[in-house]
């Protein structure tokens, strides 16, 4: 949820500020861009250098910089960002956001944002239980500010109570969350097939094809950035998953591939079949390797499951099930026949005539016909565009 989110974190005088070491490598390693803000007061509580080392990027605190004469600037800081994080957000500071008083650096971004802002309190009991910071939180709710609510246990002052900053791993968890729930696909479990399958002849040889994979790691990819929850079933492929939260099942066969669409199929709200499923198999393969021996060797095959028709057949009200048809001639009467026989909601078409379509190539080229032969045809784009175009298409059938 958080991959390249240009994130502004506010950091103030508090001492969990120590915590802010650790939030901002989180947010990093979750692929976020950040810049950190502090007040004044903060950088008694955690230096700058430390904050700039973990975020790759030389920590604001004043308006100017009187060395260079250089200023930073409030308002591209505020566009810049896709989210503000204020933590710790200390009982002045959440002061000054309600009443918008603007005396430092961080006020003034915070009044310049045109994202989101979330606000992580961190005070001792009291502070936190004082009517005027009670006021304040609501008066921040009231203009959208989203409260992380602070966590239960030892204290500054050695107290034990309410007031503690959320723990960093429960900050980046509840942005994310909250995220995910605005996305479009938000929980939507949806499975995807890519790449080809390998089917054995002996134990060193296949018949196999050229499919990459690209195309259905861009569909996973995508789906999972619209909040779906994405089983990627994978044949043989060198391709990697941009998003951490796509769960991958590696097979070989068309019959692995096949039991692994069964697993997961009945639970899930779509099914994406973009993998590339050898139609034959040898009927014998040996065990042991074939030894070169006469000028011809004869291998019987047999026709694999037909997985997209297994599915078809299964598919129960309100699953969406696309299947993809890489022609070379008749290529819509072809993709049309497949659609119908297979009982699929839409088919996508890419032609090997076209420029920029195929195997292994970073293009593609589509044509997406739905079951009442609706036909929509992209101009050549980037597996990922691509790739986002299905999406959109998925998203209009699980909305209807």
């Amino acid at each position: 949820m958080l991959q390249d989110k240009n994130i502004v974190l506010g950091v103030c005088g508090s001492i969990a500020a120590y915590k802010a070491a650790t939030l901002i490598r989180l947010l990093v390693k979750a692929g976020a861009n950040v810049q950190v803000v502090m007040t004044p007061d903060a950088t008694n509580f955690i230096t700058p250098l430390t904050l700039s080392t973990l975020s790759k990027k030389p920590v604001l605190v004043d308006y100017f910089i009187p060395e260079t004469g250089e200023w930073n600037n409030h308002v591209d800081l505020g566009l810049w960002a896709d989210l503000v994080i204020i933590a710790p957000a200390s009982a002045n500071t959440m002061a000054k956001m309600a009443g918008g008083l603007c005396d430092n650096l961080l006020m003034a971004v915070y009044l310049s944002a045109k994202c989101e802002v979330y606000f992580a309190p961190a005070m001792d009991l009291d502070m936190w239980k004082h009517d005027a910071t009670r006021e304040n939180i609501v008066k921040l709710q009231s203009f959208g500010n989203i409260l992380i609510p602070p966590g239960v246990g030892e204290l500054a002052s050695g107290l034990s109570g309410e007031g503690r900053m959320a723990e960093p791993e429960e900050i980046v968890a509840f942005i994310s969350s909250s995220l995910k729930k605005k996305l479009p696909l938000a929980d939507q479990k949806i499975l995807v097939t890519a790449g080809p399958t390998y089917e054995a002849i002996d134990p060193v040889r296949f018949i196999g094809n050229h499919s990459s994979g690209k195309m259905g790691f861009a569909i996973a990819d995508q789906l999972a950035r619209l909040g779906a929850d994405v089983t990627l079933v994978s044949g043989p492929s060198a391709q990697k998953s941009k998003q951490a939260s796509i769960k991958r099942i590696d097979v070989t066969s068309a019959a692995e591939m096949l039991e692994a669409c069964l697993l997961h199929f009945q639970n899930s709200v779509a099914c994406i079949m973009s993998a590339a499923v050898a139609d034959y198999t040898p009927a014998h393969p040996v065990q042991q390797k074939i030894k070169k021996a006469d000028n011809y060797l004869h291998i019987e095959l047999k026709q694999t499951v037909d997985i997209l028709s297994t599915l078809g057949a299964q598919k129960t009200n309100g699953q969406v099930l696309v299947g993809f048809a890489l022609e070379t001639n008749d290529e819509e009467k072809n993709a049309i026949k497949k659609l119908q026989m297979k009982n699929l909601d839409f088919i996508v078409l890419n032609s090997l005539n076209d420029a920029g379509a195929g195997f292994k190539k970073d293009t593609n080229k589509i044509t997406i016909i739905d079951k009442t032969l609706q036909k929509t045809t992209y101009p050549v784009k980037n597996k990922d565009e691509v790739a986002l175009d299905i999406c959109h298409k998925i998203i209009e059938l699980i909305k209807r």
